[in-house]
């Protein structure tokens, strides 16, 4: 099943819906519980995809792949995890803002788990009954905002840095998935999930273990080799297959006059 959250045309209200091929059908009600059909269906190309969830908490795992002919060094005792901000969280198409003061950022793409079920202490082989599916994030990052001792909250938390959509999946096979990436067209990132170097299910097992997941969670799995720094006006691409593109083109902003 594929859900997305969208607007119609001159409507601000988003709505929530099951895409089936080239319709929408409308539902309402709780994402995970109770989703009750309205009875309405659009036409997918005359809406505008909003991001598929917002997130109750948002948690990304860094240096998670390695790249092509590098050997995979054992699952850390501690793998390195930080949050996002939940005013990070934009959709497709959405521009992804230039800090003030700062020419370029980089770009991540990443397959992201959304948590359906609590989960608190599970193993690894549980993991699969909590997860409720899988979108495809960007997960950018301001490298002149990282600590040098290695503080990255600042760096990964401003206003639009982690766009997601289209879609949710929620029969997605995430363990051959292909993350892909493009900039203005170029080929940037294209690795297969088998680089990964702690897999999806010990990475939450690990996270039930401090904290109690709950549905709407959302999980970022780490990128592969090849994520770039981008700048205004450059175009991200970030494409997963069975789940589909990710768009968002790099602005700058210009400082409010507003007091």
């Amino acid at each position: 099943m594929k859900l997305a959250r969208f607007t119609i045309p001159g409507e601000s209200e988003v709505r929530s819906g099951i895409v089936d091929n080239s319709e929408i059908h409308e539902f309402t009600g709780d994402l995970f519980t109770s989703r009750i059909l309205t009875g309405k269906t659009f036409s997918l190309q005359n809406v505008g995809l909003k991001a598929p969830i917002i997130p109750r908490h948002i948690i990304g795992i860094g240096r998670n792949f390695v790249g092509e002919g590098e050997p995979k060094p054992a699952i850390p005792d501690m793998p390195i995890l930080f949050f996002k901000p939940l005013s990070t969280v934009v959709g497709p198409e959405d521009a992804v803002l230039l800090p003030l003061g700062t020419d370029e950022i980089k770009f991540e793409s990443e397959l992201a788990v959304i948590i359906g079920k609590e989960a608190r202490n599970i193993a690894p082989e549980q993991v699969d009954d909590v997860i409720f599916g899988f979108t495809v994030t960007n997960d950018f990052g301001a490298f002149n905002y990282f600590h040098p001792e290695g503080h990255w909250t600042i760096g990964k938390s401003f206003d639009t840095f982690c766009p997601l959509g289209p879609v949710i999946v929620t029969d997605f096979d995430y363990h051959s998935a292909r993350i892909q990436a493009t900039v203005n067209g170029t080929v940037k990132q294209d690795a297969l999930m088998e680089r990964i170097i702690t897999p999806i299910d010990s990475m939450i097992s690990y996270i039930s273990r401090f904290m109690t997941l709950m549905p709407g969670d959302v999980i970022l799995t780490g990128t592969p080799a090849g994520a770039d720094l981008v700048r205004d006006g450059d175009i991200v691409d970030c494409y997963i297959e069975g789940i589909g593109h990710l768009q968002n083109p790099v602005r700058a902003q210009k400082l409010s006059s507003n007091l």
